[in-house]
């Protein structure tokens, strides 16, 4: 009796712990699923592809050496692929149109289920390169583009933030904020000597910052994990971060609660 083949996927991320949840997610959600490989860059992503030939590969966007979208589109076919980003708006609904699927960091088990339902159903049917081709199209007519060029993708991370402290206008290093919070048309700065104001929505900044040192714990706060000093949490499950030069706490939202599971 002929055994039936598992289906295989490789993940690529350059942030070792997202990668490390969806392996361990993963193998929950999709026990037959074998990954096949992890890769924390471009090139080792491609040659992954080139050599497992994976049902899935999960891609993190912006990666050292070959950002996601330019892996996939070197990628022969056969593969279904799923985009790992930091972006939503326009990126998201040219990945729905392009039949490609998309996770939105930071990775909830609830999206990643919904992925896995997904991936079940087109396994056989994997979209093709040429999809990832139209997302891109998409993406240009949208005028979202620009957020996953390989030129953008390769910008440093911010270093330093103007920023209104009182009636006067500051640089600030990134090094020493501590967390930005959304506050109305602004977003607030929060460093050891006090708070300052920006004009730049939360959602514009984010892909702006290394986001290996700044993660989002909250739909309106970002934290400079480097300035995180204890991580607290209650009965309940909800998580609640201590700050190295701030008095106040942070609260975590329970869709981001994962990322200080082992901390």
């Amino acid at each position: 009796m002929e055994t039936m083949r598992r289906p295989t996927a490789i993940i690529a991320d350059d942030e070792p712990r997202l990668a490390d949840y969806l392996r361990a997610r993963l193998a929950v959600l999709w026990p037959q699923l074998v990954i096949a490989g992890v890769a924390d860059n471009g090139p080792a992503a491609e040659a992954l592809l080139r050599d497992e030939e994976p049902d899935v590969a999960f891609l993190d966007i912006r990666m050292p050496g070959l950002t996601g979208l330019e892996v996939a589109r070197r990628a022969r076919g056969g593969t279904a692929f799923v985009f790992v980003t930091a972006h939503d708006e326009y990126a998201l609904d040219a990945f729905d149109r392009a039949a490609v699927d998309y996770l939105l960091k930071p990775v909830t088990d609830a999206r990643l289920d919904e992925t896995v339902a997904r991936l079940k159903a087109r396994i056989g049917a994997a979209p093709r390169a040429e999809d990832v081709q139209a997302a891109l199209a998409v993406l240009a007519r949208l005028g979202g583009g620009a957020a996953l060029r390989p030129d953008a993708a390769a910008e440093p991370p911010l270093a330093w933030i103007r920023a209104l402290v009182g009636d006067q206008v500051q640089l600030i290093p990134v090094d020493d904020v501590c967390y930005f919070q959304s506050n109305d048309k602004y977003t607030s700065v929060f460093t050891a000597a006090g708070e300052a104001l920006i004009r730049t929505p939360l959602r514009e900044l984010a892909p702006r910052l290394d986001s290996g040192r700044f993660w989002q714990v909250h739909r309106g706060t970002i934290v400079n994990v480097s300035k995180v000093r204890a991580t607290r949490r209650d009965f309940s499950g909800r998580v609640t971060l201590s700050l190295k030069a701030r008095d106040e706490e942070v609260a975590v939202s329970r869709a981001y609660a994962h990322l200080f599971r082992h901390m």
